[in-house]
């Protein structure tokens, strides 16, 4: 049987480059043939209450904006440590990071392997719906790298 993979875009819409994963999940809905083992879901700013969801994966694939110091649109592959350069694993005053949630998912049982691929994004503070168009030009290639991911994983054939 197939691992189950969820492909969790993470992040705010409405502030330009931080919503870079939902745009990202978004482009996979429209083009992307996936099996029937592979969930895409828009996360949002959700949290702890993408729990449920994270539970019943084997594999987790967030997509998000990340700080990693590089140039705009550099695209990142994170893991372990390296997942507190995500915009969403890092400490907020408002809500539970994910790596909070990944911890509780440990504790009720089941934690699955994530792995964070992103963007370096250009502008995360303008309120804009928009993605900027350095960001939106590299949409593609972030959303490549997600099923290149998959297909290491053995998601994907």
């Amino acid at each position: 049987m197939a691992e189950r993979a969820l492909v969790l875009g993470v992040g705010n819409i409405l502030f330009s480059d931080e919503g870079i994963g939902v745009r990202t999940v978004e482009r996979l809905q429209r083009y992307a043939a996936l099996p029937d083992n592979v969930v895409l879901m828009d996360g949002g700013t959700l949290g702890i209450r993408l729990m449920d969801a994270i539970m019943d994966c084997d594999v987790l694939v967030v997509v998000d904006a990340v700080l990693g110091g590089g140039e705009p649109g550099t695209i990142y592959r994170l893991e372990g440590e390296g997942l507190r350069q995500s915009m969403s694993f890092r400490d907020s005053m408002h809500q539970t990071d994910l790596l909070d949630t990944l911890i509780y998912c440990e504790l009720a049982g089941h934690r699955p392997e994530a792995v964070v691929i992103g963007m370096e994004p250009a502008d995360y503070r303008t309120m804009d719906t928009a993605l900027t168009p350095v960001c939106a030009a590299r949409l593609p290639q972030l959303a490549e790298k997600v099923l290149e991911e998959l297909r290491a994983r053995g998601v994907l054939g």
